[in-house]
């Protein structure tokens, strides 16, 4: 094929939209961008609706809305909005006609997915994680190919269409350097103290957040450890006031948000952070020893077991959100001063790290889109 047209869809989550974009990105640099032309499908009034512009992609959004998973009155517009995004999905069908179409899971995925398997377009799913969500369950049936992060997944979905993909990330984070001097340097630290990345993801986690408050004036009154700190922007105004009487702490880096991810897995010796597929990927790639948190609110639990596949493997080490607050500190302190046991942990990461997923997923897509041509 020398051109094509290519339908994304999935949302509501960094962890959904950027692997939808890093095979965009991986489908113009193979092909050349002048032979890729792609529509992204979303949520309206997700972040999708702003991420994917700003990264200068086009996007439909769709009316649809999740089910709550506590009795509400919103449940009750779940059908009618499911409807009308069933209609909408086969009107941007019909006016873009896709060559294939690819979803990235979430309910955002759901109508548009749907309506593409009974119209005759091929489909792709990807899932990044252990536990499948129900929207990719549903659509498998149908799906030419699911690409899975994690292995025996056939309880989800048919053995016949699963291929490995690992997760697409953008950004490399493989074979990084560390403790760089650049790395070192971006954040001021030096190389004397152990290093502590915590994050909560772009947004912020406020269990992560009061879990790093709680021992704070410890940690700067001790400089047993340097902290790397990324508090989320929702949180940040909050957290910079509060952290106002341990202003000029030289162990202590803080920000919304790590631009340069790449220099915080470069100078981390643990990280703390959610289990979510794209930072769990990201982190064995760079091999990085991870104490996770994983989320408690999120569909199926499915962070809970995605850090149980690492941690039952001795990759990785976890607390509940209901442990979070009073034994992160301590534990992540611990972790720090057994360098042996995080060489071990570092180690046994790198095992999960599935390279070139990018590239093997478009591989996947162009293959599943040649297809149509041969069958005309």
């Amino acid at each position: 094929m020398k051109d094509i047209r290519i339908i994304v869809s999935g949302g509501g989550t960094g962890g959904h939209i950027y692997p939808a974009v890093s095979v965009v990105e991986t489908l113009e640099k193979r092909l050349g961008k002048e032979h890729v032309e792609v529509l992204f499908v979303g949520a309206e009034g997700k972040m999708e609706m702003q991420k994917v512009p700003a990264l200068g992609y086009r996007i439909v959004g769709l009316p649809v809305v999740g089910l709550q998973r506590r009795l509400t009155l919103k449940n009750l517009k779940v059908p009618f909005r499911v409807m009308q995004s069933l209609l909408k999905a086969r009107k941007v069908l019909s006016g873009f006609k896709p060559d294939i179409v690819v979803g990235f899971g979430g309910y955002a995925s759901l109508p548009l997915l749907w309506q593409a398997q009974r119209m005759g377009y091929p489909t792709v799913l990807w899932e990044g994680n252990s536990f499948a969500g129900m929207a990719n369950r549903m659509l498998s049936r149908k799906a030419d190919r699911v690409c899975v992060s994690y292995d025996n997944m056939e309880r989800f979905f048919g053995k016949d269409k699963i291929v490995i993909t690992g997760n697409p990330v953008r950004g490399r984070f493989d074979g990084l350097q560390k403790k760089s001097p650049e790395s070192l340097e971006y954040f001021g630290f030096r190389e004397e103290r152990p290093i502590l990345l915590v994050t909560g993801g772009s947004l912020g986690a406020r269990v992560i957040n009061e879990s790093v408050m709680k021992y704070m004036e410890r940690l700067v009154s001790e400089k047993k450890i340097n902290l790397i700190w990324q508090v989320g922007g929702y949180y940040f105004e909050e957290m910079k006031e509060r952290m106002k009487p341990y202003a000029g702490s030289d162990n202590v880096w803080m920000a919304p948000f790590i631009d340069r991810m790449d220099y915080a897995y470069a100078v981390a010796d643990l990280v703390v952070a959610r289990a979510g597929a794209s930072t769990v990927t990201e982190l064995s790639l760079a091999g990085v020893p991870a104490l996770f948190i994983p989320s408690s609110g999120v569909t199926d639990d499915h962070q809970t077991k995605n850090a149980r596949s690492l941690v039952d493997k001795g990759a990785a080490e976890m607390l509940s959100d209901a442990e979070a607050v009073e034994k992160m500190l301590p534990f992540a302190e611990t972790l720090l001063a057994d360098k042996e046991k995080l060489a071990g942990m570092a180690q046994k990461i790198k095992e999960f790290a599935v390279r070139d997923s990018a590239d093997i997923m478009v591989n996947i897509v162009l293959e599943e889109a040649e297809k149509k041509y041969l069958k005309k």
